[in-house]
């Protein structure tokens, strides 16, 4: 194998708490692929720095993404591992996703502070409540499910986001289950649903690890390519695809997800739509078959034609 060659790979990452298991975790499963070494380089990136205002007033896109893509395009690492809902559907020239790997519950969880929970409203949470979250697409599915509840931005890595809520900034807060567990944040003084995806569906790719390569490093590409998952390559054709059609990043108010059954693929989504400055309707769908490509044209236009 040429990788045996290689004297040593770096792997980039943010320094959220988050990020740096998601790196580790892969070096471990590289290690067991390997003897070269290993080691990790912490890069800050805009989303970083700027953790006071909301994504949809912020300009460009990949706000985490950026600078890390830059240094593995300058060759001062040699792989990112990412969160895949965090990267754009249209990648950098130069550089390609080498495997998409280790999806975990994609799911959604909210955390309620004990004093604002109500078990018999959709999200939990006291009529009238203060939400937090800083997705479109989190909100625009608030909106459907409980309208009463005002949605507050939030920003912040997850132990940032929760101390928030228990900071009484926030009646409660949504947050990806995926994050949550792979840290284990301890979250036993506040309530928790776990929401189902019939009723709040995630992120495209949420849950799944992506890492990033150069195009032309044919060593590190033959790597991590045995990380690869082809299973979760026809999701990320499903749901990836679909954000793709949309010609949108991250922060589209579009939930999707997708999953591989025996007799055909299945893909469920839905899209927000607003109106001077408030969320009007949701629209959903489900479609399912045996193409990616048809099937995402297929939902695209159920979710945008009248």
């Amino acid at each position: 194998m040429r990788g045996d060659r290689m004297k040593k790979l770096t792997i980039g990452t943010r320094g959220s708490e988050l990020a740096l298991w998601q790196a580790r975790f892969i070096r471990e499963k590289l290690a067991a692929l390997t003897n070269i070494p290993t080691d990790l380089k912490i890069i800050k990136t805009t989303g970083d720095r700027i953790d006071d205002v909301s994504f949809s007033k912020m300009e460009g896109k990949g706000f985490f993404t950026k600078e890390i893509e830059e240094e593995l395009l300058s060759g001062g690492i040699d792989l990112a591992v990412h969160s895949l809902k965090d990267l754009q559907t249209e990648l950098t020239d130069g550089l390609q996703v080498g495997a998409v790997c280790f999806r975990v519950d994609p799911r959604e969880r909210v955390l309620i502070r004990p004093k604002s929970y109500d078990e018999s409203q959709p999200l939990g949470v006291i009529p009238n409540g203060t939400i937090g979250t800083s997705s479109v697409r989190r909100q625009c599915q608030i909106a459907d499910l409980m309208p009463n509840l005002t949605i507050k931005d939030l920003r912040g890595n997850v132990p940032t986001r929760v101390n928030k809520l228990r900071d009484g900034l926030y009646d409660a807060i949504i947050i990806a289950d995926a994050g949550l567990g792979r840290i284990e944040h301890d979250i036993s003084d506040l309530r928790s649903i776990l929401l189902d995806v019939e009723t709040f569906v995630p992120a495209p790719a949420q849950g799944m690890l992506g890492i990033e390569i150069r195009s032309d490093d044919l060593d590190t590409r033959e790597i991590v390519s045995k990380l690869d998952e082809p299973d979760l390559r026809v999701q990320v054709r499903l749901e990836r695809g679909l954000l793709e059609k949309f010609e949108g990043g991250c922060q589209l108010p579009l939930g999707a997800l997708s999953s591989v059954r025996k007799d055909a693929y299945h893909l469920r989504a839905v899209f927000g739509i607003g109106e001077d400055g408030a969320w009007k309707r949701l629209r959903r769908t489900e479609v399912k078959g045996n193409d990616p490509e048809s099937m995402v044209n297929e939902a695209y236009l159920k979710l945008t034609t009248e």
